[in-house]
């Protein structure tokens, strides 16, 4: 199942609305249409909220999920006549105020060719993990981002797979942590990677490290959605395929596979340190690819399209300062 919210000219307010790549089915249509065709009395919440749709405690999640198999089982062309074409709504962000929004750093290993090499790492490591700003990072799916006035050079993609928490917990054991998600998400977490604020600066020991930080915090530096993909069809997130371009030129691919730190090991680790709670969002890394390596940044007019199947494409233009 795969949940959107959007506004469109007939309803400027969120809503929720099913998912299907070209064209969206707003959730209140569906619920109708449902009880309609099976004769089951079924009404839909009405706040524009996904949590509650979604597992492992979302009270509307048995019935979001059987109105989404009815609609799947439709012929297309009665489908259709529900939907609402993509190009004609307007994108929401998923999850629009998120409590807490984590980011991992160095999360995948390109080339690690045997898994004692991974365990290894992992036993001999922690996750990298630092955060953003979710109020004024997080973009919806199509947005424009205008480059940072002033740093416009230097402004790089990283395609994440992003976890959505759907129940409070803290100190979760790895073997449990998959029970705490909701659903996934794609973000592009954008990244300055030349940021050098006040060049006349006497340099002290850590300024590389917050120079990388704070390179990541600009306005709308975290593009986020389509959809959220519920992790009841997701049995094992470490077998997502993950694909980036730019122009139309790919960028990055990869598999979640890859990761070190792997989806339920990072819920793990962050809930020994701060409580969990519904909503929270966990960015899990980026693979190879990423343009600071080829000394090739983003340029106004750059369309991204970063891809994690089965969740969907989120589309992105970088504009001129703003």
């Amino acid at each position: 199942m795969r949940l959107c919210r959007v506004t469109t000219s007939q309803q400027p307010e969120p809503q929720v609305a099913y998912y299907f790549d070209d064209s969206v089915v707003p959730l209140s249509r569906a619920f109708d249409e449902f009880a309609r065709a099976s004769g089951q009395s079924l009404s839909a919440p009405q706040n524009g909220n996904l949590l509650p749709l979604l597992g492992p405690e979302g009270p509307w999640r048995s019935a979001a999920d059987q109105v989404w198999q009815w609609l799947t089982s439709l012929p297309a062309d009665a489908r259709n006549r529900l939907a609402e074409p993509a190009e004609q709504v307007e994108f929401q962000l998923p999850i629009p105020r998120p409590n807490k929004l984590f980011l991992l750093a160095g999360n995948y290993a390109a080339h690690v060719e045997e898994g004692g090499e991974l365990a290894k790492e992992r036993r001999e490591t922690f996750p990298y993990v630092f955060m953003k700003p979710p109020s004024t990072t997080l973009m919806p799916h199509r947005s424009r981002v205008p480059l940072p006035q002033g740093w416009e050079d230097g402004v790089d993609y990283e395609l994440e797979l992003a976890v959505v928490i759907g129940r409070r917990g803290r100190r979760i054991p790895e073997s449990q942590a998959l029970d705490y998600v909701a659903g996934y998400t794609v973000i592009n977490d954008l990244s300055h990677r030349t940021f050098r604020p006040n060049p006349q600066r006497v340099q002290r020991p850590r300024d590389a490290f917050f120079d990388w930080l704070h390179g990541k915090w600009f306005d709308g530096f975290c593009p986020c959605g389509p959809c959220v993909l519920s992790a009841a069809v997701v049995p094992d997130p470490q077998r997502l395929d993950m694909e980036l371009r730019v122009n139309g030129q790919v960028r990055q691919q990869a598999s979640t596979a890859q990761q070190i730190f792997p989806v339920a090991a990072v819920i793990s680790f962050i809930s020994q340190i701060v409580t969990l709670e519904p909503g929270d969002l966990i960015s899990t890394g980026t693979p190879a690819g990423v343009g600071h390596a080829q000394g090739v940044f983003l340029q106004p007019g750059d369309e991204i399209h970063a891809r994690i199947d089965p969740i969907g494409t989120l589309q992105t233009t970088i504009t001129e300062p703003a």
